[in-house]
């Protein structure tokens, strides 16, 4: 194994200089799963016996000199909100037909596979991607490597808890408006929520049709390059997919030195330090902003415009969407789903077509407005969130419903899913609970390349990306 960080640039140099073969990563990765994941909840399901069998095939074709590229022989994990030929996807739910997507992989899946990525199983989610753990239904409850006794973060908690634990370099999550994010930032990795339509989602359980996104996390930004060079582009399964214009950049192309300089840096400070904040993150924020300066950087702060108002838009439209999905089965299995997901779900029977109308036009206006903010920047930055993991059982109310107000009121992501916007989430240090807080880097539409540097940048003079819950720390690195 390589003693650099568990990341897939530090795999992939090992492989090809020998130092490591992909059935041993894949043998480690195995008894990382054996000994840690009953206590993480981060498997739904594991492919032990193809994973050895792609990574005997990875093997003997480097020995044959072919090479796939970044992601040959390496392991990868996906959310089971995504479909993977040879395994069911169970959207961790009682309710979700085992038959869709039977046999078949996801366009993100099928080409992860042609670049040689070996599929490890799928992970934990909430259900349908939506609401909070539920520990009455018989589902692995996510819990969080730095602290088990607190959320992994929802809803690709399982791939973020993964990837922190070292269970496996990197994976893939969905996000309608945050379940990329914040399960980065709760477990103190990195995430990509890419422009929508530049990656397809068809081959993913749906929540919200005009939100849903499938993006990458990993250790790095230039992980989350790798990955996203991969996944990305049109397909025809997907209407929403888009022959995108270039600008992914590969892990090649980032610079030896991080230079910022001559970019235009807003910095959302605005409604993004309450006073139930946890007590570092202003400190830890300052500070993330002082290092992006000193890489050049010109940093000025900015008014993000229609803020509370696209926050609306965007909930209501993921709950309303999720209902046009779930109406009939939430009448006839109301029970078989997460008390706090088929709450979430119900309530956009509380939402007149014309509020969902109205919504989307919040949501046009608000994306013009945006467009108009990066005429003058090049990024935006803020925290991905106001705190740290929050604990288990806080998450919901004497009555099982998810404290929306309590926790998700702290979350600076839906803000973001509504526009369509490229925004990166990694970690910047740690808050005074000592649990991983997070940056939030968003770009313009189809961006991505802007935020990776950015991300890259504040990554090759930190070391937060580097850090790992002591527990797992020793059994990575033997």
């Amino acid at each position: 194994m390589p003693r650099e960080p568990y990341s897939i640039t530090a795999i992939t140099r090992a492989l090809r200089a020998g130092e490591t073969t992909s059935i041993e990563l894949i043998e480690s990765a195995i008894t990382q799963a054996d000994r840690h994941d009953s206590d993480l909840g981060v498997y739904l399901a594991r492919f032990d016996e193809s994973a050895r069998r792609q990574a005997e095939r990875a093997d003997q074709e480097r020995a044959d000199g072919l090479d796939r590229g970044v992601l040959h022989g390496v392991p990868i994990a996906v959310k089971d909100t995504i479909a993977v030929a040879g395994g069911d996807t169970t959207a961790q739910s009682l309710v979700h037909d085992r038959a869709w997507g039977a046999g078949r992989d996801a366009p993100v899946v099928a080409r992860l596979r042609e670049a040689g990525a070996i599929i490890t199983g799928k992970t934990t989610t909430m259900e349908f991607a939506c609401g909070v753990p539920d520990s009455s239904k018989p589902f692995p409850l996510p819990r969080n490597p730095w602290d088990p006794s607190r959320w992994a973060g929802g809803s690709s908690s399982g791939t973020a808890g993964g990837i922190a634990a070292g269970l496996f370099p990197a994976g893939l999550g969905s996000d309608t408006a945050g379940s990329i994010r914040m399960p980065a930032a709760f477990c103190g990795v990195t995430g990509l929520l890419p422009t929508f339509g530049r990656v397809p989602k068809s081959g993913c359980v749906p929540l919200g049709y005009s939100l849903d996104r499938v993006g990458p996390l990993a250790r790095t930004a230039a992980d989350c390059a790798a990955l996203l060079g991969i996944i990305a582009g049109p397909h025809p399964s997907d209407p929403n997919s888009t022959a995108a214009p270039a600008g992914i950049r590969a892990i090649s192309e980032f610079e030896a030195e991080p230079d910022l300089s001559g970019l235009r840096i807003g910095l959302a400070r605005r409604a993004h330090f309450p006073a139930d904040a946890d007590p570092g993150l202003v400190d830890v924020f300052d500070c993330a902003m002082g290092i992006l300066a000193d890489c050049g950087a010109d940093i000025e702060e900015v008014a993000l415009p229609y803020w509370a108002e696209t926050i609306m838009a965007t909930l209501l439209s993921a709950t309303c969407e999720g209902l046009a999905y779930h109406r009939a089965a939430l009448t006839d299995r109301w029970s078989d789903y997460f008390v706090a997901s088929r709450g979430l779900l119900a309530k956009g029977a509380l939402v007149s077509g014309a509020d969902y109308v109205q919504a989307q036009r919040i949501r046009r206006v608000a994306q013009g407005a945006i467009g108009e903010l990066f005429d003058q920047f090049d990024a935006v930055v803020g925290p991905t969130a106001s705190v740290g993991a929050p604990r288990i059982d806080e998450l919901v109310d004497a009555t099982g419903f998810q404290d929306d107000v309590g926790l998700f009121g702290k979350l600076y992501t839906p803000y973001w899913s509504g526009l369509g916007n490229p925004v990166l989430a990694l970690p910047m240090g740690f808050g005074a609970t000592g649990l991983p807080l997070s940056l939030q880097i968003a770009g313009p539409a189809f961006g991505e390349a802007m935020i990776l540097r950015i991300g890259d940048a504040f990554q090759q003079r930190t070391e937060w990306h580097r850090q790992m819950p002591p527990r797992y720390r020793t059994a990575v690195a033997a």
